[in-house]
């Protein structure tokens, strides 16, 4: 079954030019599946945000369930590699939203590594939004820097940041393969990271009641979850595309950064070469155990139970 997207969104041409089922909310009643969409709310705090739509919405657009998808901004932020009228058209603001009850929020990493909460200009409407979704949504999804973020709003956790950036392909071990998020997973997998943040073990499992169940001995805790599942946290980017992690060292390199290559990327090591993608399955179910065992069992659960 398809997801449900805005009709002129770029991601559409994106995702049908992939041969991935997506519908529009135009499109004749008569297609539409007869059952409850799920509902998931995307908070896009990636800078390229028509990039990010597109990786996330195909990793969505896996599920064999009817999803709708909203599109959340930060209210009167200005978006600087983001046309605004891709923003005005396809974003809702928060009191757009704030009365409403979802499925799933997805909350994206932003590079916002080096800076303290306190100097993030709209950190007072990232905690604002996070709290209200503990209460209107049925699982919340937190990637790379919106980790940080939730660990600290909702466990007070200080920030963690690494002396130099974390890029590359990381091998992970899967610690509880009996889980219903890891379900399907290889005791060992790769998956892509790109931060200055860093999430210890032992800071997560002495001061949360989080379960840990994938690690890395290089990049340290990478999934881990809340015991009622609304809250799971990943602290890599399972949704980068083939080339994401290159773009970002060539734009470093030209902006005369000197960053690291990529780790375990490129072949022989030389930024010149393609590299291969090594981390599709992983990601695709990540996102699909995510839908069906955190989001649509969990629902239909407090149906019968209500």
């Amino acid at each position: 079954m398809p997801i449900m997207v805005y009709d002129t969104l770029p991601a559409v041409d994106f995702l049908q030019n992939k041969n991935i089922s997506v519908m529009t909310y135009s499109q004749n009643s008569t297609e539409m599946i007869k059952i409850s969409p799920l509902k998931i709310l995307i908070l896009n705090l990636m800078p390229n945000k028509i990039e990010a739509e597109n990786q996330f919405l195909r990793l969505l657009a896996n599920s064999p369930l009817q999803i709708n998808i909203q599109l959340l901004r930060i209210d009167n932020h200005k978006s600087k590699n983001t046309p605004a009228e891709h923003i005005n058209k396809f974003y809702d603001n928060f009191d757009d939203i704030k009365d409403d009850y979802f499925s799933g929020l997805l909350v994206t990493g932003a590079p916002l590594g080096l800076l303290n909460f306190s100097e993030v200009l709209f950190w007072p409407e990232i905690n604002r939004i996070l709290r209200w979704a503990k209460k209107h949504v049925t699982s919340i999804l937190f990637i790379c820097w919106a980790v940080q973020a939730a660990l600290n709003i909702f466990y007070k956790i200080p920030k963690k940041t690494r002396k130099f950036k974390l890029s590359g392909i990381y091998q992970h071990h899967t610690m509880n393969q009996n889980a219903l998020l890891t379900r399907g997973f290889d005791p060992t997998f790769l998956a892509p990271h790109s931060r200055y943040a860093d999430f210890p073990t032992d800071i997560i499992r002495q001061h949360t009641d989080l379960e840990i169940l994938v690690e890395s001995n290089e990049v340290g805790a990478y999934l881990f979850t809340s015991p009622d599942k609304q809250l799971v946290f990943v602290t890599g980017h399972p949704e980068y595309d083939l080339l994401t992690l290159a773009n970002e060292y060539h734009r470093d390199c030209k902006k005369g950064l000197n960053p690291t290559i990529p780790v375990n990327y490129f072949p022989k090591n030389n930024p010149s070469l393609i590299p291969n993608i090594s981390w599709n399955s992983h990601s695709y179910l990540l996102f699909s155990n995510w839908i069906n065992y955190f989001i649509a069992r969990k629902e239909i659960s407090l149906k019968i139970t209500s």
